[in-house]
């Protein structure tokens, strides 16, 4: 068997980065969750903290270690996404309050400690939110892009445009100047853009698989989803929506199920109309080095048979 692959997980939960964790605690075989951060991004810190809490006891994960990080981006006021994901950012399923508490470091310093502990090259980080705790860590010590091994990220968009801004996916809208900073980082950088997630709809077929399951995390997932997808139904006029996060956690999974190119990401920093935008030379005219593999494509079909296995096994 393979060697588990380490992993550190920073999200913003948001019912998508939900799934994505689900993905991850059904994957104990291929993936070694070292931990669990929060950041600011779809609601605030202290409730994307309860959200990943919540997430660990539904799936049976208490004595998972979760960090709460940066509670605003770098230099910008914070923004949230109620508008899609609800008021506490996890609306469509009633699920307790979490009895199990964050652990009292900060989840700057747990990725610092724990990337500059493990072997050099052994640890991925999963970012599924905000790059804030990641461009922080990486201002508190630099040695550190050095010694991930990968960083996978949600996030962007090239053909696919935006959808925060007609320029900008929110993530890196929410704070550019972090995902600058990571992008100039050096560290091996995996992206799954809008381009990517906009090809996987919870379309109705698909949901009622996981509803079949019979499960309580499965019944879960599926209110989550029916909640999450309506604000994208009604934008998009699709039947579902597109499932963003899980992207992450299925790379690391099944990483055939994805095509793309390396290509030079630049993150916009200064125009008041293209914030945030991801400047992704992907017919390489640019001349500058390329510093991420870009996903374009992915196997639909293969990811939902992915999700809806694992999440059988919760």
């Amino acid at each position: 068997m393979a060697q588990r692959r380490k992993i550190i997980i920073d999200t913003d939960p948001g019912q998508d980065d939900a799934a994505a964790l689900m993905l991850a605690f059904a994957s104990p075989d291929e993936l070694d969750v070292l931990g669990l951060c929060a950041v600011a991004g779809n609601v605030p810190l202290s409730l994307t903290s309860r959200n990943v809490r919540i997430v660990c006891e539904l799936c049976g994960q208490s004595d998972m270690p979760v960090f709460e990080g940066a509670m605003h981006p770098i230099l910008r006021k914070q923004v949230t996404a109620e508008h899609v994901h609800g008021r506490t950012g996890l609306d469509g399923a009633e699920l307790p309050e979490p009895t199990m508490a964050a652990r009292s470091q900060h989840a700057v310093d747990f990725i610092v400690e724990t990337v500059m502990r493990e072997p050099a090259g052994s640890v991925t980080l999963c970012t599924l939110g905000p790059l804030t705790n990641v461009a922080l860590a990486l201002q508190m010590e630099p040695a550190i892009a050095g010694r991930v091994r990968e960083l996978v990220m949600m996030g962007g968009g090239f053909f696919e445009g935006g959808n925060i801004t007609p320029a900008a996916e929110f993530n890196i809208y929410v704070d550019p100047e972090a995902a600058a900073a990571v992008f100039a980082s050096e560290i091996p950088i995996v992206m799954m853009p809008l381009d990517v997630t906009h090809q996987l709809l919870t379309r109705k077929d698909r949901v009622a698989r996981i509803a079949a399951l019979g499960t309580r995390p499965a019944q879960v997932l599926v209110d989550w989803l029916a909640f999450f997808e309506r604000f994208d139904e009604e934008k998009y006029g699709s039947d579902g929506g597109p499932l963003h996060d899980p992207t992450v956690i299925a790379y690391l999974l099944k990483p055939e199920l994805f095509s793309g190119r390396h290509c030079n990401v630049e993150i916009e920093t200064q125009s008041q109309l293209t914030v945030g935008m991801t400047v992704v030379d992907w017919w390489r005219v640019s001349g500058r080095k390329p510093n991420a593999m870009v996903m374009r494509h992915v196997d639909a079909d293969g990811f939902f048979d992915l999700l809806t296995e694992r999440v059988g096994r919760l």
